[in-house]
């Protein structure tokens, strides 16, 4: 095996999606607190907590205690190379965390064992079944009470349309919790309440068969029988564990445990490292072929941009993906989108907002590289005598909508660059009608809460202050007709349809109400709509 193989193949790139307040930023501490990359967790409480999550840096993340733009962490591990993609939980930040499944092979997904599968769950779990990679499932908070077992597997298979293979079983829960059964090794690893929740210490584990007198005085006659029953239950009816149907996602393998007191973290790790698959190829467009991630020369593609990371001085950070070779710093590559031939001079790795230069990155791996302005989402950069080009990232339709109003009219170059960099993030989508400027324009969301990172961000990173006034919009509709062909003037709409045009200067339609759409579909019958639209490509 060469050496640039050996080092794909030890990479592991994984995304962590959940419902808000399920524990996905806190099994992300625990990982990376068990593996030793940082010495204590930050458990995120809110405002009144000294301490934030490692991978929360935005100040309104840690005021509020919850994750609003994703983060990327690296770590060994047994000769591992893991990254993860710590995604935002909160429900208002479905379209980075779209973008960031884009970059990931695999996915966790956590579930509060309270809840059950949750609306935010589902939402992100379709966008991992539209790429088809495997996910792993996390059931969290079995300190607490939690619902029956086999209730949540039977909601998970119903609600997501995936089998289920527990990998380990709980043993009672809440008050009662002894710990989990591991299906494979066979071995009970017992649960002790501790008030040092971020001890790495390791949990008890003993190597006992189901019906083994002994362990009926660890964990109690009743539980043990109840275990048996489980367990003959599962061996007997349950789904059997299929390796190919997992790498498709068809099947997911679920783990029980509880990442505040790092409970179950271990065996999950374990098995994560065993079927996590390596990096994964992605198609070129322009071949229909997929690029191999080690026979390829260099490249990747750009899945977010963020502004402003480091408050003292102004700047814009380029994640990519690689997806094929090895990245060097100050290597030459092509710029596809840009047609531009370029030295990519720097690349950091993240650990939310703390940064260090990376001399060399390998396919699976994720890169911040320094963008002075050229990078847009989802751009292709590549090295080698033949370009490759990656498909577009979907655009999500926004939901929400907001006039936002520059309070100070001497700020307006401040205002405009502020919109314009966050525009070209993704976190937001700006419209205008025809003809007018920049001084007030239309904002789109995904999510409500995302009009106050705008205001905040804004505020503290441009030092402008705005006006937000709700707007009655619900849909909006991309015009795929040509300028030249259709003129917006003429359409046949309702009073209440706003005609406006996006950064891009594409014509759009945004509309109050399904019927305000159905009007304008049947009374413009050359007009062509569409539901999404690539506004950042």
């Amino acid at each position: 095996m060469s050496y640039l193989s050996d080092q794909i193949s030890r990479r592991r790139t994984f995304a962590i999606i959940s419902h808000p307040d399920a524990g996905k930023t806190t099994l992300t501490e625990k990982l990376l607190l068990y593996t030793g990359s940082i010495q204590t967790a930050g458990s995120v409480k809110g405002k009144s907590s000294a301490k934030h999550a490692v991978s929360d840096w935005m100040d309104i993340e840690k005021e509020r205690g919850i994750s609003v733009t994703s983060s990327v962490l690296q770590f060994i591990y047994q000769g591992k190379c893991i990254n993860i993609l710590d995604t935002p939980g909160h429900q208002d930040f479905s379209e980075d965390t779209y973008r960031t499944l884009m970059a990931a092979d695999s996915a966790v997904m956590v579930i509060d064992g309270a809840r059950g599968v949750e609306a935010q769950t589902i939402k992100l779990f379709k966008v991992c079944t539209l790429r088809h990679i495997p996910i792993f499932t996390f059931v969290n908070k079995l300190d607490h009470d939690i619902r029956d077992p086999f209730e949540l597997m039977e909601e998970i298979e119903n609600v997501l349309g995936i089998a289920t293979y527990p990998v380990t079983w709980p043993i009672g829960n809440g008050k009662g919790f002894k710990g989990v059964y591991d299906r494979n090794s066979h071995h009970v690893l017992l649960f002790e309440r501790t008030e040092t929740a971020n001890a790495t210490k390791k949990v008890r584990e003993i190597e006992v068969e189901l019906g083994d007198p002994k362990l009926s005085e660890i964990i109690g006659h009743e539980e043990h029988e109840k275990l048996q029953e489980d367990i003959e239950l599962l061996d007997g009816a349950g789904n059997d564990f299929d390796f190919e149907s997992f790498r498709t996602g068809e099947v997911t393998p679920v783990f029980f445990g509880s990442a505040l007191t790092n409970f179950g973290v271990e065996p999950f790790l374990q098995d994560f490292l065993r079927l996590a698959p390596e990096p994964l190829s992605y198609t070129d467009t322009l071949t229909k072929k997929p690029v191999d991630p080690v026979r390829n020369p260099f490249s990747g593609f750009v899945f977010k941009i963020q502004a402003n990371m480091d408050p003292h001085h102004r700047d814009r950070i380029a994640f990519l993906r690689v997806c094929s070779g090895k990245f060097e710093r100050g290597m030459s590559a092509y710029h596809v989108q840009g047609d531009k031939h370029m030295k990519l001079a720097a690349g950091t790795s993240m650990m939310a907002d703390d940064r260090a230069i990376v001399d060399e990155a390998y396919a699976g791996d994720i890169v911040g590289l320094f963008d002075p302005g050229i990078f847009s989402i989802g751009d292709t950069i590549c090295a080698g005598k033949t370009p490759v080009k990656y498909p577009p990232i979907p655009t999500f339709a926004p939901e929400h909508f907001a006039r936002i109003t520059q309070v100070d009219t001497l700020k307006r170059k401040q205002f405009v660059k502020g919109m314009s960099e966050l525009s070209q993030e993704g976190a937001i989508q700006i419209f205008h009608e025809e003809g007018s400027g920049l001084e007030s324009v239309i904002v789109g969301a995904v999510g409500v809460l995302q009009f106050d990172v705008l205001e905040h961000r804004l505020q503290s990173e441009y030092h402008v202050e705005v006006r937000r006034s709700p707007l009655p919009y619900t849909l909006i509709r991309w015009i795929q007709n040509s300028p030249e062909k259709l003129d917006t003037k003429t359409l046949n709409l309702t009073r209440d349809t706003a005609r406006v045009l996006d950064m891009q200067g594409k014509h759009l339609l945004l509309f109050t109400s399904e019927w305000s759409l159905n009007w304008a579909v049947e009374n413009n019958p050359k007009l062509k709509l569409s539901e999404f639209g690539n506004i950042t490509s």
